[in-house]
């Protein structure tokens, strides 16, 4: 038991720091949220899109940049599919002629382009995505509270629910700060980040909940720090994994699923951090015990009622 307890790593010793690193992030994605607010996409916005196939593959950046010196604004340009297939995005009201007017400007370098589609993107669509959307995001949240309240006990639902919060407003955050795009792609990102958390999250629970039933002491930290180093190997195995595949996805996926791979990494690395210093570090903060777990046993003799 010493050996093993000398090998720890004190977790929950800094966890005073990394609610400072915590609450630091969580303000900085709020103020920015406020005053910078999400560059939304045209999922959201409403606009024009345009497909158009090349015969060979084109470079997007040139796309990009013939665009926007005809006079075009907030062009978003991705491969669709095949290299040779582009999707082109202007946040613009629709022209009936806005296709042809595109596929001139490409051709105007000797390339073969045709056009496959051109159409609107209304705004009041947007607006139901993006309402409903946060509507998913805030069910999510909840059928997880009810969840592990139902699995574990209410504290442990408090600490969870808080956690995903602190990981969804980071990484939305960080979106705002750096104006990435935020699309339908990405919101489908952050559901996938309250996922991986979450069962991140769980494990870390697990064998907290274990570790209380089993431990003879009651120094809650100490038992904290030993059920999180012996999750430890586990946890950073699943997530360099993960961000290796994902990193791959962000290097050779292509414009299509750019962002939705900046968001799982960011989720990722936020939400393992999160499984550790906010999830378990807040079982603390709403002093948990192990009466919480683990209830007293009724007295053996008990005085009997007296007979009127």
């Amino acid at each position: 038991m010493k050996t093993l307890v000398n090998r720890q790593f004190d977790f929950m010793g800094k966890r005073r720091i990394a609610f400072a690193i915590s609450g630091l992030l969580i303000l900085a994605s709020i103020v920015s949220l406020l005053f910078q607010q999400l560059n939304l996409g045209l999922d959201f916005t409403g606009g024009t899109l345009i497909e158009v196939r090349y015969a060979v593959a084109p470079s997007l950046d040139a796309i990009r940049q013939v665009l926007e010196q005809a006079g075009f604004r907030d062009v978003s340009v991705q491969t669709f599919g095949a290299s040779t297939e582009v999707l082109i995005r202007l946040q613009q009201a629709f022209e009936p002629d806005v296709g042809e007017q595109v596929v001139a400007l490409l051709r105007a370098d000797g390339d073969t382009v045709e056009l496959v589609r051109a159409e609107f993107v209304g705004a009041q669509v947007g607006e139901q995505l993006r309402d409903q959307s946060g509507l998913g995001l805030l069910l999510a949240m909840a059928v997880v509270m009810v969840y592990v309240a139902f699995r574990f006990q209410y504290k442990f639902a408090i600490g969870a629910v808080l956690a995903l919060f602190h990981d969804v407003i980071i990484v939305v955050g960080i979106f705002s700060l750096f104006q990435f795009d935020f699309d339908l792609t990405v919101m489908a990102a952050l559901l996938a980040v309250i996922g991986y958390s979450l069962n991140d999250t769980i494990v870390v629970y697990d064998r907290i909940r274990e570790t209380i039933r089993t431990s003879r002491i009651d120094d809650m930290p100490a038992i904290f720090n030993e059920a999180i180093n012996l999750t430890l190997s586990r946890t950073l195995a699943t997530s360099g994994t993960t961000l290796l595949v994902l990193m791959a996805l962000l290097l050779l996926g292509g414009d299509m699923i750019h962002h939705f791979s900046i968001a799982l990494i960011l989720g990722v690395v936020v939400g393992t951090f999160s499984s550790i210093y906010v999830a378990a570090a807040l079982l603390l903060a709403v002093k948990l015990e192990r009466k919480d777990l683990i209830p007293p046993k009724k007295e053996e003799h008990e005085t009997e009622e007296e007979l009127p």
